[in-house]
């Protein structure tokens, strides 16, 4: 947060760009970056962009949380100890309730780690669907178009089991 106040403010449709190196306390027992590592980077992309969009001040105005809902992370390549890497934040659309952000890892100018993640902005009563959050954004909007892998993922998400309540 206190880095994201340097950097230029963003357009929400630009993507928000950290650069980082694997530490000692990032690395699992093969000496690369753990996977729960790659979740606790994403969110502070997610903190990056959020504060660097205008989206921070607006939660504090409405006394507004945030919560991720899902996520889908591919792996495809390591990220030694020691590396230097980047990792991307861009908002793609939303679905009239959550907000889809696609994070990316990449080092050595190769893709190593992609995830997809729906997020919403929450109140006292719930979830605050991301049709009203855009409507009280001060900036431009991207059109609101969902691209098809985005809905397919939506799609085969909404077709998962979930354990009853009882």
């Amino acid at each position: 947060m206190l880095g994201a106040r340097r950097r230029p403010k963003l357009a929400l449709s630009e993507p928000s760009v950290l650069n980082y190196r694997v530490g000692l306390a990032d690395i699992d027992m093969f000496g690369e970056l753990n996977n729960a590592r790659y979740f606790s980077y994403m969110e502070l992309g997610r903190w990056d962009y959020s504060y660097r969009v205008g989206f921070i001040a607006m939660m504090r105005r409405h006394s507004w949380g945030v919560a991720v809902g899902g996520a889908s992370v591919r792996y495809r390549r390591r990220i030694p100890l020691f590396a230097r890497f980047t990792l991307s934040t861009q908002f793609i659309c939303h679905d009239g309730r959550w907000f889809y952000f696609l994070q990316e890892f990449h080092a050595r100018e190769r893709i190593c780690a992609s995830a997809l993640l729906k997020v919403c902005a929450t109140s006292r009563d719930g979830l605050v669907p991301a049709t009203e959050v855009i409507a009280r954004f001060d900036g431009e909007v991207p059109d609101d178009r969902i691209p098809e892998w985005v809905q397919a993922w939506i799609d085969t998400e909404g077709m998962r089991p979930w354990a009853s309540d009882a």
